[in-house]
């Protein structure tokens, strides 16, 4: 929750001054608008709104650039990790993240998010992972669950015919240029919290040059899923939990 000071007491929480006034596109019920919330507020308690790009590729995240008053830049899709690489080399001193969902990162992208890792970029990704690719009609993700049906796989994921589903999040562990990476959600508001603790984490992990930061953000989408918001949230609890479970995978930020 985003404490404000404001003339009226009774009133303890409010929007972050970095979310404009634009209306969201996203699905009701969606997870994103809620890590759009957290980033913005994040970025202002850090002091950091004049320092920070964040590099948002293809995907439902494509127009993330009207709803957070930073600097952005659009990166082809899969290659935001390369475009902040970039960015960062040529400006040390500010703040780069990515904001990608899992049909990018970990599909397009996962030549350019392992590199990224492999070389220690004092970057963060902030990484959506709803398993199904949500902008372009709900088809199967490399995070899809076996038997999840989407618009590919009708009658649910098979292993034989489709492969395994896969957490780039384990990938990544053991790479020695990862200092934190993190499996956080947003569906239940002690949940918010701690996904907001750990991406204030990771940014002040970038900034202080301890390497490349992932925090994975276990996702609905209700629309891809044809759930309405509550069962979504329900149908992540039971499915996407147990696969791919909380909490960190990987943190060295103390060393």
């Amino acid at each position: 929750m985003y404490e404000v000071e404001l003339k009226d007491e009774n009133i303890v929480c409010g929007k972050s001054p970095l979310i404009t006034d634009n209306v969201m596109h996203y699905c009701p019920g969606c997870s994103h608008g809620t890590v759009h919330k957290l980033i913005a507020e994040v970025v202002d308690e850090m002091g950091m709104q004049a320092r920070t790009i964040g590099v948002s590729p293809v995907g439902c995240a494509v127009f993330a650039y009207n709803y957070i008053d930073i600097d952005w830049a659009e990166a082809a899709h899969g290659r935001a990790c390369a475009v902040a690489t970039g960015m960062k080399r040529l400006n040390p001193g500010k703040m780069v993240f990515t904001y990608q969902g899992d049909g990018d990162l970990s599909a397009i992208g996962t030549c350019e998010t392992i590199h990224a890792a492999a070389r220690g970029e004092n970057i963060v990704a902030v990484y959506i992972n709803n398993a199904i690719y949500g902008m372009t009609g709900g088809q199967m993700a490399p995070t899809t669950l076996l038997g999840m049906k989407t618009a590919t796989t009708p009658y649910g994921r098979d292993p034989r015919l489709n492969g395994y589903p896969y957490k780039i999040a384990d990938m990544l562990a053991h790479l020695d240029g990862v200092c934190y990476i993190t499996r956080q959600s947003v569906h239940t508001p002690a949940n918010v919290r701690k996904c907001k603790r750990a991406l204030r984490k990771a940014f002040e992990a970038a900034m202080a040059g301890k390497g490349f930061s992932m925090v994975e953000v276990v996702s609905t989408c209700n629309s891809g899923w044809k759930l309405s918001p509550v069962k979504a949230n329900e149908w992540l609890e039971e499915n996407m939990l147990p696969f791919y479970p909380l909490g960190d995978v990987k943190d060295i930020t103390a060393e």
